[in-house]
């Protein structure tokens, strides 16, 4: 059974810096495309950024380039998201989720497409 398993997330302050962790389990880890997804309380799930099996390719959503980093380490089985810059509207329940797929990219894959995902870690940035 797949399992992903999101920690990191917690309270800071408005230019403050976090960095989200997401470990599976029941998976060839490197067979998967990984991402983190956002979702803000009354809105609906947004792309954060994605990383292709290698790590040869990551995309982010044009609004929170150069602030997040997405990165993973196979032989750990985790993908790690580096916020920094951190602001109020970035307060959100992030979630990881994997899509097997071994593909370098230009574009994430579909939010849809992915059929595993973690339970989420929340995001608080006080102003």
């Amino acid at each position: 059974q797949v399992q992903l398993v999101e920690s990191g997330g917690g309270l800071v302050q408005s230019g403050g810096s976090l960095t989200l962790s997401c470990t599976g389990s029941g998976l060839i880890f490197e067979d998967y495309t990984l991402a983190w997804f956002r979702q803000a309380p009354g809105k609906g799930r947004e792309d954060v950024s994605c990383i292709s099996w290698t790590g040869g390719s990551s995309v982010y959503a044009k609004s929170l380039r150069g602030r997040f980093t997405i990165s993973r380490d196979n032989a750990k089985n985790t993908v790690y998201l580096q916020m920094s810059g951190l602001r109020p509207e970035d307060t959100a329940m992030y979630y990881c989720a994997a899509l097997f797929h071994s593909m370098e990219f230009t574009i994430c894959p579909p939010q849809d497409d992915f059929n595993h995902w973690g339970q989420g870690t929340q995001v608080t940035v006080s102003s």
